[in-house]
């Protein structure tokens, strides 16, 4: 159901809004809308400008709110504007120290991680790392040269070379080490070195002892370090906790006043010299008007008008739908099609009722279908999917077909069949000859669908004053007049009537089709319009026998698309007769209960995602487009509603 909409103009002093935003505005449900864009005929508007001075706050709240566990469990407090403001700027200065601080220790640990690192290829160097770099006569270089240059330096090269090698660390690719040479002969041995891609390491003056030693302390400090940090995100950690209801209450005080706030942007204000009022426009229920208006009767600076006019207002009412709580998850599929406009029908109860239906007739099984209903039933208790619920709902009627048919868990002769086994039923229809009773059922249960998916067109199309959909469009009264006549057709024909057939067929049949084809002409003469037929006559009839011709193939594809029911019900008894032979549960068998249980997952789960699918493409394909757009505007208020 769709909620009957009142369009609403407040306007009371510009000083004023806050108040009335808090006091009023607050507790209910309101839709907002631009209040220039709304009275485009009124002079002298011009909009609501003015900063937001809590954005900046809020958002260092929110930044620090995000800094506490997700387990965080406290009350907000409740705290005045001036209380919210100055905690959260004392929380940030205290923040600010501690994350300076903890600044200053990873730039250390930055440090100290870079020295440990260069240092650790030359471990294997007995000798003081600040004693070479002391040498006066001798050169030295730290580095590493690639594995394979490293060979054939030492084979052809080495003992040439007025210079000494020190190797420290090797792997799979380089050897680390340091060269010594006299000063006079550093150019020539650089040369050489640089000739076997030799990379060179500079090592810093920073460190004291052998490598090892040097190696050993900075791992000590770099632990001494990371421990410091730790204390520090706990300090940090410690304090946001100790202050989790402070922090949390300023947030709430500051979002709720800044969401109130941005009520300005859809405000317009008069304009004035002596005193400026400001002007807010939108949709409320009809019942939260009523209430509105009743409690604001003696508030001397607020001023409110209901407009009961339609045609004043310029911008469409929102869409707030509001269904039986049975019927409500089923809101999910509508609106995964589209929102209904407000003028539409809202097709949540029929999509809630057909969907389960047809479910139930394509998936009936009693033992798969408890499954699913306390599958859904749990899915919805504990995690509010509404997909669950809907699942749950279709599950019941799983059940009830589950007993239509006979079928408990795949095995056909546990309980007895209330209606039919859907793999054995047959019927012997006329021109046909012998055919499952399923598809028969379907066929009929589709064409009385798209009967009644017409009416709900019809009835739309009276709504909206569309006198092409009333009358003359493929799902309007001639197109109703048509199908229906071809369904009564063929029952009368399969029934052994073929005279009143052949006269509905000859009557019924030919006339509402050439209404179809001649609908736009037919149209603009019930319109007075001129000339009734546009463009070339030649080209409209082709044009409009062509698209008949479509209309007509579509009445038979989407009749046809129904035969989906029967043959999903067959298939369902077919793939649990496969598990029952794969278990070796048939003619008398000792059965595997292990195959009986997990085939029944597999079928529940595989064969229960595919006719969910199937169901829905149903709904969407064969009925709602027939009388539904789904072109609406959601409902959104600009605050949730509060207790009063």
């Amino acid at each position: 159901m769709i909620v009957k909409m009142k369009f609403l103009s407040i306007t009371g002093p510009k000083t004023d809004i806050d108040r009335v935003v808090n006091q009023y505005l607050s507790k209910y449900e309101i839709h907002l809308e631009n209040a220039l864009a709304e009275l485009k005929s009124v002079q002298n508007l011009t909009p609501y400008i003015q900063i937001n001075p809590y954005r900046e706050t809020l958002k260092l709240a929110e930044d620090y709110l995000q800094l506490l566990p997700a387990d965080t469990v406290c009350e907000p407090k409740d705290m005045t504007l001036d209380e919210a403001v100055t905690f959260v700027n004392d929380l940030d200065h205290q923040m600010n120290q501690q994350t300076q601080r903890r600044a200053d220790y990873e730039s250390k640990r930055s440090k100290y991680h870079e020295l440990y690192e260069k240092i650790e290829p030359f471990m294997g160097l007995d000798c003081d790392v600040s004693s070479i770099f002391k040498f006066k006569q001798i050169k030295y270089r730290f580095g590493k040269i690639p594995k394979e240059y490293y060979t054939k330096f030492e084979n052809y090269i080495y003992d040439t070379m007025e210079t000494v090698f020190y190797r420290c660390h090797s792997d799979d690719k380089y050897v680390w080490g340091i060269y010594f040479c006299l000063r006079d002969a550093v150019s020539k041995v650089d040369a050489v070195y640089a000739s076997m891609h030799f990379e060179r390491i500079f090592l810093p003056d920073e460190y004291e002892g052998t490598p090892d030693e040097a190696h050993a302390a900075l791992a000590d400090k770099l632990q001494e370090i990371s421990a410091q940090l730790a204390v520090c995100d706990s300090d940090m950690q410690k304090y946001l906790m100790n202050h989790a209801g402070e922090l949390k209450g300023a947030y709430k005080k500051l979002s709720d006043l800044s969401e109130n706030f941005d009520v300005r942007k859809l405000a317009a204000c008069t304009d004035s010299k002596k005193e400026t009022f400001y002007i807010l426009c939108g949709w409320m229920s009809e019942a939260d008007a009523k209430a509105f208006q009743k409690e604001i009767s003696n508030d001397p600076n607020l001023f409110c008008f209901i407009e009961d006019n339609d045609s004043n207002i310029l911008t469409p009412p929102p869409t707030k739908l509001k269904n039986p709580r049975i019927f409500r998850p089923f809101e999910m599929f509508t609106r995964l099609y589209g929102l209904p406009g407000y003028d539409e029908m809202d097709p949540t109860m029929f999509i809630a009722i057909t969907y389960a239906l047809i479910f139930g007739a394509m998936f009936g099984d009693v033992g798969q279908g408890l499954c699913i209903v306390i599958g859904g039933a749990l899915l919805y208790h504990y995690k509010h999917m509404a997909l669950a619920a809907i699942m749950g709902s279709a599950g019941i009627f799983s059940v009830i077909f589950g007993f239509m048919y006979g079928s408990f868990f795949g095995f056909e002769d546990v309980i007895p069949a209330v209606w039919l086994k859907p793999r054995e039923a047959m019927v012997n229809l006329p021109f046909i000859g012998n055919i499952n009773t399923v598809f028969v059922v379907a066929i009929s249960f589709g064409m009385f669908m798209i009967l009644i998916t017409m009416i709900l067109h019809i009835i739309s199309s009276i709504r909206a004053h569309d006198t092409e959909g009333i009358f003359f469009d493929q799902n309007a009264v001639c197109g109703f007049v048509f199908y229906g006549a071809l369904v009564a057709v063929i029952f009368l024909y399969m029934t052994h009537h073929p005279v009143p057939a052949t006269a509905v067929l000859i009557i019924m049949f030919g006339i509402p089709a050439l209404i179809i084809m001649l609908k736009e002409p037919l149209t603009r003469i019930v319109k007075k319009r001129k000339p009734a037929i546009e463009g070339g006559k030649g080209m409209f009839f082709v044009q409009s026998f062509f698209e008949l011709f479509e209309i007509m193939l579509s009445y038979f594809s989407n009749t046809l698309s129904f035969i989906r029911i029967g043959a999903f019900a067959m298939s369902h008894a077919a793939m649990m007769e496969v598990v029952l032979i794969l278990a070796g549960a048939v003619e008398g068998g000792n059965p595997n209960w292990l195959v009986i249980v997990l085939g029944n997952v597999f079928v529940c789960g595989f064969e229960g995602l595919i006719v969910a699918i199937q169901v829905l493409r149903l709904e969407y394909y064969e009925m709602f487009s027939r009388f539904y757009k789904g072109n609406g505007r959601e409902f959104v208020p600009f605050a949730k509603k509060t207790n009063k």
